[in-house]
């Protein structure tokens, strides 16, 4: 159970009377900053500023982390939230350590194997996600809560604070806004609640509009006041449930809704967990990433692995895309059958993490000729050259949407913070009167076995966390950090991170260059996504040639990161183009 204290401690102010409120001009977007203080680096600049705001008030890492989230919640409301959750990976400076929470959102504790099953046959997976089925325990409002009580230096209320201000006074909407709202337009419009927040006058706001949120600056308020036992065991979370389990469509419309099974018990009884990070040495580095129920960092951790004995940097652009295609491939082929939630799977982290078991798998790429997919697995428990461990089984679907940031402060603390509501716009349903979409997160649970005869750690159970692709990430040098970062992306998250950290560790890109460049995502799967600047190139055909299949991808991810540079120096870069460019940005610029 989250241990609830009786209030957060001392609020921020009220922000101004929203009707009095305008959108402030949103601060210059860049998507490389330079300088000292610290660092924040989002999609978004409100929600950088809101970071960069509490880390000039004297607050650290964490304080400006749960700071830039909330705003997010309030500027992407539709990939973020406190009606989700995510994963949280801090790396403490006085201590030179890593710790991590697990902010997953959970299954109801009634839900079974066939929570997604109709007379035995899998629900279509629209159906799904707009339902209150698809709707888990929200873990982020948990996450804040241990994170600043356990590592922070500010109170819940004060960090919410621009936030609130934010949700009051209005953002400016930007295209990317206003194109996610039109994908979401049909569904959108069942919801009362739904349709009243981001369909102002019944139509598409306006780029250059001001979009406000009075509810969600009155629930941040309740939240900064009485803390998150508002929602945990309070008022919020009554009308989560109440939503959940009847969910408010419109009278009238034809879409079926089915309700939810979750209780006020399952609100109650959820907890953040703090749990050991993810851990592997690259190139005399250590990398660290978040444990299951996550499959980012074994992942990462497994690929790395593989490509630790190919000098990435001698090798051409072509030989060195193939390498990370396939050990991408093989990564995706381990996680399927080995990855779920522990405290319900046997899962053998260690062994997935593991030079030996990498070494095993690694010895089944060829320079002349692609492995095909689905790949059957290898068996980390018992590794065997170029093994394997039963059947291969195709990757299961999993959403695109999320949203990631980085920070560091002027201490050397660094935060690395993927959360999410799931499929962009969550299940579609608002919670009235509160402000804030409901996540859809319970169908990245397998609906049933991608193959019957092959064990499936990702099947629902009760009180079970769903796998996850989020990938925070840190990586240490000598006990000091390198460089973080993460993306959005759903199964591309891992693929993405990936790519970025092997574009800077071993092609010498630039952070910023890294994060840019043209992505290939590779997902065990017989086509490799493939994104306009590749698809383009003479590079495919090279490819190809070796086996390779692709299909175009028009946008892979979303990444942020921040890095140490060796004058003491903080660098942090975001996206230049995609999801509209993001918002890198420092304390004091220099």
């Amino acid at each position: 159970m989250v241990a609830i204290p009786a209030a957060a401690g001392s609020a921020a102010p009220a922000p101004p009377d929203a009707a009095r409120g305008r959108a402030t001009a949103a601060p210059e977007k860049s998507p490389v900053a330079v300088g000292y203080g610290g660092a924040v680096s989002s999609v978004d600049p409100d929600a950088s500023a809101a970071g960069i705001s509490v880390l000039r008030k004297g607050g650290n890492a964490v304080d400006a982390a749960v700071a830039t989230a909330a705003a997010l919640g309030v500027t992407e409301p539709y990939s973020a939230g406190i009606g989700g959750g995510g994963y949280f990976v801090y790396y403490q400076a006085r201590s030179h350590s890593i710790r991590t929470l697990d902010g997953r959102e959970t299954a109801p504790r009634s839900a079974g194997k066939d929570l997604f099953l109709e007379n035995g046959t899998p629900l279509p997976f629209d159906q799904a996600v707009t339902s209150g089925l698809g709707v888990g325990t929200p873990g982020t409002p948990a996450t804040w809560d241990t994170a600043l009580r356990t590592w922070g230096s500010r109170s819940l209320g004060q960090v919410l604070g621009p936030a609130r201000k934010l949700a009051a006074d209005g953002f400016t909407v930007d295209a990317t806004f206003r194109q996610q709202t039109a994908d979401n337009e049909a569904r959108f419009r069942d919801f009362p609640a739904t349709a009243g927040l981001f369909l102002p006058g019944g139509k598409l706001p306006a780029v250059g509009s001001t979009m406000k949120n009075p509810d969600l600056a009155r629930t941040y308020g309740e939240l900064a006041n009485k803390g998150v036992g508002a929602l945990y065991d309070g008022a919020v979370g009554r009308d989560i449930v109440r939503t959940v389990r009847k969910p408010p469509v419109r009278p009238g419309s034809t879409r079926r809704v089915r309700p939810g099974k979750l209780t006020a018990g399952d609100l109650r009884a959820y907890r953040a967990l703090s749990q050991a990070p993810t851990h592997t040495r690259y190139r005399g580095l250590d990398v660290y990433g978040m444990a299951p129920s996550s499959s980012g960092g074994t992942g990462v951790a497994e690929a790395l692995n593989i490509l630790e004995k190919s000098d990435l940097s001698r090798l051409s652009e072509q030989q060195y895309l193939h390498r990370y295609l396939e050990a991408s491939r093989i990564a995706f082929a381990d996680r399927g059958r080995w990855v779920g939630d522990p405290a319900q799977e046997n899962v053998p982290t260690k062994g997935l993490t593991s030079q030996r078991f990498a070494d095993s798998r690694a010895c089944l790429i060829r320079d002349d000729k692609a492995l095909t997919s689905p790949m059957a697995p290898g068996d980390p428990r018992h590794p065997k050259p170029c093994g394997s461990a039963g059947k291969a089984a195709p990757t299961t679907y999993e959403g695109p949407n999320t949203t990631h940031l980085t920070v560091a402060d002027k201490w050397g603390n660094v935060v690395a913070y993927t959360l999410t509501i799931e499929q962009t716009g969550g299940s579609g349903i608002v919670v009235p009167g509160r402000g804030f979409l409901l996540n859809n997160e319970l169908t990245d649970f397998s609906f049933a076995p991608a193959d019957p005869a092959v064990h499936d750690p990702n099947l629902p159970g009760p009180g079970k966390r769903p796998r996850s692709s989020m990938s925070p990430t840190i990586v240490l040098r000598h006990g000091r950090p390198v460089v973080a970062l993460g993306s959005p992306g759903g199964a591309t998250i891992i693929t993405t991170v990936l790519q970025t950290l092997v574009n800077h560790l071993d092609r010498g890109m630039p952070l910023a260059d890294a994060i840019a460049a043209p992505r290939a995502s590779q997902r065990n799967a017989a086509q490799t996504d493939l994104e306009p600047a590749l698809w383009n190139s003479p590079l495919r055909t090279q490819l190809e040639a070796l086996g390779h299949a692709f299909k175009p991808n028009p946008e892979i991810g979303a990444a942020t990161g921040v890095q140490r540079l060796p004058d003491g120096r903080w660098l942090a870069a975001a996206e230049k183009v995609r999801r509209g460019g993001g918002s890198a940005m420092v304390v004091h610029p220099k």
